[in-house]
């Protein structure tokens, strides 16, 4: 039997990895060192030596878990094959462990590793939480509390790029009928990026962790403990994973479409992954620039935030925010085409207003260049670049807009059912427009300049990234649990699950607006007891914990299910969709013996005789 096998426990990618990396940080450490004395300088400086070292160490990771294995023997003139036979003496689960090409795998990997850190960054949220459920420090100090807020921040988005990996990984191809990833090498490196990256993030924890938040911002990002230099390379690297991640949807979706299937033919959720990827293709340099300007800084004594030299701090925030706010586009946009891949299906009719939707993607993906600096309405910058941002930040509304009235198009007067995906999608739509309706005041000066930096701002971000990404996550892992394991998930616990978090999550997030009204500053580990706040971070710790116990049941299930599910039929959802026609298991290159051909349109749901692709057997 499979479960009988023995692991070779050095023969996992990611042991030998981890073994690599901290043999090559080592190394990297003693070379800076070495340099530093033949340079005439002291050989131990902490912060140059340990960046010079873990540095490396991400490098080393990366040959130990096998990433450059291939374009090694390709240097060499070797043969190389895109199918990496699985070892015979290991369980099969041990892929999950090595380098694999299959899009498949990678996409489960990233899912995994997705809702690992999910549940990290959920902790350092329960605990600082529960300091702040009354007033005054009760066992965190701030330095730490400031630590905390700020891996939970970090940690988080990590987890959502991660997460929409999974989902692009692991349905793109599927959806357009490509055998695997343009680049299945390269789609393998982006993965095993994220693994000694989110390493580096962890252990700043323990080098002195930060106290600037996830935001970074110099001057006090340059005067940081070390711990600081570790968030900066870790970020630095997952950034570069998303680049080439990005890379690898845009030349899969325009190169490796099946016949006949033209653009406004593809599967909603590809446009949206595609208006992701040309966001983190042509953004996420700008993020990486500036964090890598302020660790320069730091280790260079280069000037580029220090007005003493020159410099200038709010053109960090310049350089930041031009990627992170349309990062916020990055993190929704495919859950909004979540949204609209799973209403059809669940309504059982077609999607209104296909094109327009299609095209809003786009829209969103082009405005949201011109927004970021909303974000910096208190900070200083210059009063005549108010206005024009305010109103381009409102322009955004028009195209997020047009999905809301598609989706109520498509609900309207549909045979809606209601199992644990739609709930989440419904849960996802609800959520989405409370984010949204919050929005306006923090695009608008005037408001803005009192609302900026307090708990309304917390609520109002919270809402948008669990209407834009958490509630679409669960639903499309729900959705394709079937598919992915053979097996059906619990429905009890899946309801069980929507049923604590969507009520848990609104009482948090307007309990989080409420004293933002009232005041309430955000990454504030203490507060005055007489402003009688007690009551209401008590009520938010609360519905934390809910949404974490929530989660817990989620992985629960998705476990147990695993092994003990009910099997499940080959397409339980009857949808249209170019996966749900293939077998389960999915064979490993997808559609090599089940070629398709686009004959009609992908959501015509409830239209006599309509069909979308016409399968052949080889």
């Amino acid at each position: 039997m499979d479960e009988n096998k023995k692991v070779k426990f050095l023969s996992l990618g990611l042991v030998r990895g981890i073994v690599f990396q901290v043999i090559g940080s080592l190394a990297g450490m003693g070379f800076v060192m070495l340099i530093r004395l033949l340079m005439g300088l002291p050989a131990w400086n902490a912060e140059p030596v340990w960046v010079g070292g873990t540095f490396v160490g991400v490098f080393t990771f990366l040959i130990g878990v096998g990433a450059f294995s291939d374009w090694f023997k390709w240097a060499k003139g070797e043969e190389t094959s895109d199918h990496i036979e699985a070892d015979p003496s290991q369980p099969k689960w041990a892929k999950y462990y090595n380098i694999s090409y299959d899009h498949k795998v990678i996409g489960i990997q990233y899912g995994v590793t997705s809702i690992i850190l999910l549940g990290m960054a959920g902790t350092f949220a329960m605990i600082f939480r529960t300091e702040l459920a009354a007033a005054k420090l009760q066992f965190l100090d701030l330095g730490l509390f400031n630590s905390l807020i700020g891996l939970h921040g970090i940690v988080m988005i990590a987890a959502i790029l991660l997460g929409i990996g999974a989902m692009s990984n692991y349905l793109v191809p599927l959806m357009i009928g490509a055998s695997d990833m343009a680049f299945p090498r390269l789609n393998a490196f982006a993965y095993w990026l994220n693994a000694p990256s989110a390493l580096l993030v962890v252990i700043s924890l323990f080098l002195g962790g930060f106290d600037t938040g996830w935001t970074a911002y110099p001057p006090l990002s340059a005067r940081a403990p070390l711990g600081m230099q570790m968030f900066f390379l870790g970020v630095y690297v997952i950034g570069l994973s998303s680049i080439l991640g990005s890379l690898n949807i845009i030349v899969t979706v325009i190169r490796m479409r099946a016949p006949g299937m033209n653009y406004f033919r593809m599967p909603i959720f590809v446009w949206a992954s595609v208006a992701t990827s040309i966001i983190s293709l042509t953004a996420t340099q700008l993020i990486a620039l500036s964090f890598q300007m302020v660790m320069f800084q730091r280790l260079f004594g280069m000037g580029f935030f220090d007005p003493a030299n020159g410099g200038n701090v709010v053109l960090f925030q310049h350089l930041f925010w031009f990627y992170s706010h349309p990062a916020v586009y990055v993190f929704i946009l495919p859950g909004l085409g979540m949204i609209s891949e799973l209403l059809p299906v669940f309504s059982r009719k077609p999607l209104f207003g296909y094109k327009w939707i299609a095209v809003s993607s786009m829209a969103i993906a082009l405005v949201g260049f011109f927004v970021w600096a909303h974000h910096m309405f208190t900070a200083g910058m210059e009063e005549y670049l108010r206005v024009p941002f305010m109103y381009s930040t409102m322009l955004v509304a028009v195209p997020t807009g047009v999905k809301f009235f598609s989706w109520v198009g498509t609900l309207w007067r549909g045979k809606i059912t209601f199992p644990t995906p739609m709930l989440f999608t419904l849960g996802a739509v609800s959520v989405f427009l409370l984010g949204g309706l919050t929005g306006p005041p923090n695009a608008t000066v005037a408001t803005d300049l009192h609302l900026h930096d307090t708990y309304w701002i917390v609520g109002h971000f919270h809402a948008t990234m669990f209407g834009g990404f958490m509630f679409p996550f669960f639903a499309a892992f729900y959705y394709w649990y079937p598919k992915i394991t053979g097996r059906m998930y619990s429905e009890k616990l899946g309801k069980l699950h929507f049923w604590l978090m969507f009520p848990a999550f609104y009482v948090q997030s307007l309990w989080q607006m409420y004293i933002g009204l009232l005041g309430m500053r955000r990454r504030i580990g203490d507060y005055d007891p007489a402003l009688n706040f007690d009551n209401s971070h008590l009520v938010i710790t609360i519905a934390g914990f809910t949404i974490f116990v929530s989660v817990l049941i989620f992985i629960y299930n998705l476990i147990k299910s695993a092994k003990q599910g009910e099997v499940a039929e080959s397409n339980p959802w009857n949808s249209r969709s170019p996966e749900w026609q293939l077998p389960t298991p999915i064979p490993e290159h997808n559609y090599t013996d089940h070629p398709f051909k686009v004959t009609g349109e992908p959501y015509d749901y409830g239209l006599e005789g309509s069909t979308y692709i016409t399968m052949s057997d080889k």
